[in-house]
Protein backbone atom coordinates (compact mmCIF):
# COMPACT_ATOMS: atom_id res chain seq x y z
CA UNK A 1 0.00 0.00 0.00
CA UNK A 2 1.10 3.12 -0.92
CA UNK A 3 1.66 5.99 1.89
CA UNK A 4 -0.31 8.70 1.39
CA UNK A 5 1.19 12.56 0.19
CA UNK A 6 1.11 15.37 2.90
CA UNK A 7 -1.35 17.95 2.13
CA UNK A 8 -0.18 21.46 2.95
CA UNK A 9 -2.58 24.70 3.53
CA UNK A 10 -5.53 22.71 2.50
CA UNK A 11 -7.43 23.69 5.41
CA UNK A 12 -6.26 26.35 5.58
CA UNK A 13 -7.74 27.60 2.19
CA UNK A 14 -10.97 26.11 2.66
CA UNK A 15 -11.75 27.90 5.46
CA UNK A 16 -10.91 31.40 3.70
CA UNK A 17 -12.57 30.21 0.66
CA UNK A 18 -15.64 29.16 2.91
CA UNK A 19 -15.67 32.09 4.37
CA UNK A 20 -15.73 34.32 1.34
CA UNK A 21 -17.82 32.49 -0.61
CA UNK A 22 -20.36 31.30 2.53
CA UNK A 23 -20.40 28.20 2.07
CA UNK A 24 -22.93 25.40 3.82
CA UNK A 25 -21.76 22.56 5.44
CA UNK A 26 -22.75 20.46 2.89
CA UNK A 27 -20.54 21.78 0.18
CA UNK A 28 -17.27 22.00 3.05
CA UNK A 29 -17.78 18.49 3.91
CA UNK A 30 -17.94 17.22 0.41
CA UNK A 31 -14.64 19.27 -0.48
CA UNK A 32 -13.44 17.81 2.86
CA UNK A 33 -14.37 14.35 0.87
CA UNK A 34 -12.44 15.36 -1.79
CA UNK A 35 -9.13 16.41 0.20
CA UNK A 36 -8.99 12.56 1.84
CA UNK A 37 -9.02 11.79 -1.73
CA UNK A 38 -6.48 13.85 -3.17
CA UNK A 39 -4.10 12.41 0.02
CA UNK A 40 -4.42 8.92 -1.82
CA UNK A 41 -4.02 10.27 -5.41
CA UNK A 42 -3.66 13.55 -6.53
CA UNK A 43 -3.48 12.45 -9.94
CA UNK A 44 -6.78 11.25 -9.95
CA UNK A 45 -9.21 13.22 -12.25
CA UNK A 46 -7.52 15.99 -12.41
CA UNK A 47 -5.51 18.10 -14.74
CA UNK A 48 -1.65 19.50 -15.13
CA UNK A 49 -2.16 23.41 -16.46
CA UNK A 50 -0.19 24.38 -19.09
CA UNK A 51 3.25 26.18 -18.51
CA UNK A 52 3.39 25.60 -15.08
CA UNK A 53 5.03 22.30 -13.79
CA UNK A 54 3.37 20.68 -11.21
CA UNK A 55 0.55 22.82 -11.23
CA UNK A 56 -2.97 20.92 -10.79
CA UNK A 57 -6.45 21.31 -11.60
CA UNK A 58 -9.20 19.45 -10.37
CA UNK A 59 -13.00 19.82 -10.26
CA UNK A 60 -14.40 18.50 -6.76
CA UNK A 61 -17.46 15.76 -7.07
CA UNK A 62 -20.64 16.64 -5.37
CA UNK A 63 -20.58 20.67 -5.54
CA UNK A 64 -22.21 21.36 -8.45
CA UNK A 65 -24.48 23.88 -7.78
CA UNK A 66 -26.45 25.85 -9.74
CA UNK A 67 -24.35 26.60 -12.78
CA UNK A 68 -21.21 26.62 -10.51
CA UNK A 69 -19.12 24.17 -9.37
CA UNK A 70 -15.97 23.36 -6.75
CA UNK A 71 -12.63 23.63 -8.04
CA UNK A 72 -8.86 23.64 -6.50
CA UNK A 73 -5.40 24.19 -7.99
CA UNK A 74 -2.72 22.47 -5.87
CA UNK A 75 0.89 21.90 -6.75
CA UNK A 76 2.23 18.33 -6.53
CA UNK A 77 5.70 17.72 -5.13
CA UNK A 78 6.68 14.68 -5.77
CA UNK A 79 10.32 14.33 -4.32
CA UNK A 80 8.45 15.78 -0.68
CA UNK A 81 5.43 13.91 -1.56
CA UNK A 82 3.39 16.86 -0.72
CA UNK A 83 0.71 17.95 -2.08
CA UNK A 84 0.54 22.23 -1.36
CA UNK A 85 -3.02 23.76 -1.97
CA UNK A 86 -2.95 26.54 -3.95
CA UNK A 87 -6.47 27.86 -3.83
CA UNK A 88 -10.02 27.37 -4.25
CA UNK A 89 -12.81 29.28 -5.88
CA UNK A 90 -16.37 28.68 -7.02
CA UNK A 91 -16.50 28.91 -10.85
CA UNK A 92 -19.37 28.81 -13.35
CA UNK A 93 -19.89 26.65 -15.66
CA UNK A 94 -18.27 25.72 -18.00
CA UNK A 95 -14.99 24.96 -16.34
Amino acid sequence: MKRPYELQNFLQKLDEWGDWEDADTDLRIAVLDWMFRVREDPYSSARRETNFPNLWFARIPGTARDWEVVVCSYWIVESEHVVRCDNFATLNYPV
